[in-house]
């Protein structure tokens, strides 16, 4: 007797092991690239891609932790994420985090790696079953318009400030593009299939963010952003002033945005995805504040060439443990988030609904980011040996570092920022 069967070739390219074979190696890419891409925000000089970077790489986490939690969907209940044969690719994405200089990083991103991620997502998608996998569907689709709205971003950005770069970095930059397209064509580019052993092990060096950041040139570049840092008898004021004191703060969290991304890449080695899925919106939050600042004295009519860019916390973490700079971020968390309530009640009777709005929101924010310090520190703590619910050491080492860069003003300093206090004070007052 035959047996007769119904036709099953509509759909099933791809079974569930597949599956996760293939989203497993996807996520190990965005991983790598959240890594790398908080890795540069101390070297990146230039304030909107600084700033817009942090975007970027939380929306890369966002995918990238979906992509893990459907993995262990489809490998229930295995919740292994061997990096396994996929080592080359990964290998590949770190090699970038050495380019010689923040354009060629950039390049990188926009003309290899997002464009190679965005096609693979975009091939996956032609060939697996939305019916099967239809959750993958979803987030994948959002996945490959935020890589394109990545690339348009940043191709824009370069078009704008490439005639301004010397011709030596943009020499080098084209130069070394080439040699990693090569090496990834080498290893058979970004897809569906794993890739080919490289024939050798791919050296690949530990990376080390700046110690010192870059900073461009159309701000006021200084170390202490405003006089009361400097000069305890000056008054943090009210009225207009306090206005514009929130604002420079916020605006001058710039420190804050290349700390949570050394701190980001740093223990993303002593740490698991969890960690860095966290530091990932803890940067993008920090780039948020930032821009809310700007974005306020811009309103107000002040042009980037006065306003004061200051360095001092991040400078004070400069050769020291990394915990320190884990430390910094939660000690002026947790040190000035009481404050927040009283200056959204003051904006609040200036009938000051932008500086109410954002203080509202970085209210919310800090919250987060006060629970953020505390789980993180702690395991920081415990991984040293330490007792993971005291932070005093940590704190006093913190506040150490910074009052011993404040030490260091010079009168020269303090005049400075005096001027560019008091010309922001004469310009607001003639609005």
């Amino acid at each position: 007797m035959t047996v007769q069967f119904l036709p099953g070739t509509e759909r099933g390219t791809y079974m569930r092991y597949d599956t996760a074979v293939i989203l497993k190696r996807f996520f190990l890419m965005e991983q790598a690239m959240v890594i790398g891409q908080a890795a540069w925000l101390p070297a990146i000089p230039y304030f909107e891609m600084k700033t817009l970077f942090p975007k970027m790489l939380w929306e890369d986490a966002m995918t990238g932790n979906m992509l893990r939690e459907r993995v262990y969907e489809l490998r229930f209940p295995s919740r292994m994420l061997e990096v396994g044969t996929d080592q080359p690719l990964v290998d590949f994405i770190r090699s970038g985090y050495h380019a010689p200089n923040a354009l060629a990083y950039m390049m990188l991103l926009s003309r290899i790696i997002k464009p190679a991620i965005r096609t693979a997502y975009h091939t996956y998608l032609k060939f697996a079953d939305e019916i099967g996998d239809g959750p993958t569907y979803r987030f994948l689709r959002l996945a490959i318009d935020e890589k394109q709205h990545h690339i348009e971003v940043i191709e824009k950005f370069i078009g704008m400030i490439i005639a301004d770069e010397p011709a030596e970095a943009v020499k080098t930059a084209d130069a070394w593009l080439k040699k990693q397209d090569a090496l990834l064509q080498h290893i058979g580019g970004i897809g569906l299939d794993g890739p080919n052993a490289p024939g050798s092990e791919m050296p690949v060096q530990e990376y080390e963010p700046l110690h010192v950041p870059l900073r461009e040139n159309s701000f006021r570049n200084v170390r202490f952003y405003w006089p009361d840092m400097v000069d305890s008898s000056y008054p943090y004021g009210d009225g207009m002033k306090l206005q514009l004191r929130s604002a420079v703060s916020h605006f001058n969290e710039v420190w804050a945005v290349e700390t949570a991304g050394f701190v980001l890449y740093h223990f993303s080695r002593e740490f698991e995805w969890e960690f860095i899925y966290d530091a990932a919106r803890w940067v993008y939050d920090e780039s948020r504040h930032v821009r809310m600042g700007y974005s306020r004295l811009s309103a107000w009519g002040f042009e980037d060439g006065e306003l004061p860019l200051g360095s001092y916390i991040y400078d004070s973490c400069k050769g020291q443990d990394p915990i320190y700079r884990l430390g910094m971020l939660f000690y002026f968390e947790s040190k000035n988030i009481g404050k927040k309530i009283e200056r959204i009640k003051n904006f609040e009777k200036m009938n000051d609904r932008m500086s109410q709005h954002d203080m509202d929101f970085d209210w919310a924010d800090e919250t987060i980011h006060t629970g953020y310090g505390k789980t993180w520190l702690s395991e920081a703590l415990k991984n040293r040996g330490l007792n993971p619910d005291d932070y005093t050491k940590v704190k006093s080492e913190c506040e150490r570092l910074v009052a011993a860069v404040l030490n260091t003003v010079t009168p020269e300093e303090i005049d400075e920022i005096k001027q560019i206090a008091e010309h922001m004070y004469e310009k607001a007052s003639k609005r």
